[in-house]
């Protein structure tokens, strides 16, 4: 390919590696350059991939000419770079969360609409190859009408916490997407959150949702278990034809219809290092996001539905805060 999409990356940390690692292996892309706010940091990474490093968005943008700019940076600190990239007229992916603020969240979402921009957000759980099989089985009519859905996301949180709801927001907005993705929308949230092991947070919280098309949900989602346990991460939903499972993301997915003792199992085998790896969705994101862009569509996972996560979460929170169940 001659033209290939000129891509900028701001952030420098684990998933910014892993952003800048699946586009360096794509044929269709050149990294124009890496940026972040350590100057020793980012020149390792960019060093890596073999591109240019900047310490400064604006020089990026003026040296680098990017056809698009992908932020990988923690959810408290994507505001000030997303808006100056928008405001530019950058097209824009971004890691999730979209903010913590719902203020700053609608902004973002105002400029890309006012400048009809590309703006797409990293929700990978929802790119998995067993969330794409339960995706199809649902919109095929196999699972008939959900009547409830489970959320159960339970890891470690060995690491500061800089927000009292930094779980609901930065982790498990995956789940709040999730549950809509696959059930539809929902209609009104109440919650319960603890902060007992004193990490100065509320580090596990359970949710009773109920969806506006009838069905009900309850959700967990913790900063205090372990990422070495059996099931880390599962969904589970129940049709009036059938039921599905998905076991940790990538390992393992169920679909049982309703009068049958047999279900169906798809996991990947032991040499399928794509369909198996969590590190492998954003992969498959890039994938779609990609071919969306060069046909100037829209993105397939919007950064409309990170503003829809956190307004679920800030429910959520105000649900617990409150004490009463709130409408959305």
């Amino acid at each position: 390919m001659v033209n290939k999409i000129r891509v900028g990356i701001i952030g420098a940390g684990v998933w910014g590696y892993q952003h800048a690692r699946a586009f360096s292996e794509r044929n269709d892309v050149e990294i124009v350059g890496i940026v972040g706010r350590t100057e020793e940091k980012t020149r390792k990474r960019a060093r890596e991939f073999n591109v240019p490093y900047f310490l400064n968005i604006q020089n990026m943008l003026k040296e680098g000419k990017p056809d698009l700019v992908d932020v990988c940076l923690p959810g408290q600190q994507t505001f000030k770079p997303l808006k100056q990239l928008l405001e530019a007229g950058v097209p824009v992916m971004t890691e999730k969360p979209l903010t913590y603020n719902m203020e700053e969240a609608r902004e973002l979402v105002r400029i890309a609409e006012k400048k009809k921009l590309f703006f797409a957000i990293d929700f990978n759980h929802s790119c998995s190859e067993a969330v794409g099989m339960a995706k199809r089985d649902i919109e095929e009519g196999r699972l008939g009408e959900v009547i409830f859905a489970e959320w159960h996301f339970a890891q470690a949180g060995e690491f500061p916490m800089s927000h009292p709801y930094l779980a609901i927001i930065e982790a498990q907005c995956h789940g709040l997407d999730m549950m809509e993705y696959l059930c539809g929308p929902i209609s009104s949230v109440y919650a319960d959150m603890t902060d007992m092991t004193g990490k100065g947070s509320y580090t596990t919280f359970s949710l009773s949702l109920r969806f506006k098309a009838g069905g009900v949900g309850t959700f967990l989602g913790s900063f205090d278990s372990s990422d070495n346990y059996d099931c880390v991460q599962e969904v589970r939903i129940n049709g009036t034809k059938g039921t599905i499972s998905i076991k940790n993301n990538t390992r393992k997915y169920i679909f049982q219809e309703k009068n049958s003792k047999i279900a169906n199992v798809w996991k990947p085998g032991i040499f399928d290092d794509n369909g198996g790896c969590f590190g492998k969705n954003i992969d498959r994101h890039i994938d779609k996001m990609l071919e969306a862009f060069k046909k100037g569509d829209k993105p397939p996972i919007p950064a409309e539905r990170g503003l829809r996560a956190l307004e679920t979460a800030w429910a959520a929170i105000s649900a617990f805060e409150s004490g009463r169940r709130i409408l959305l």
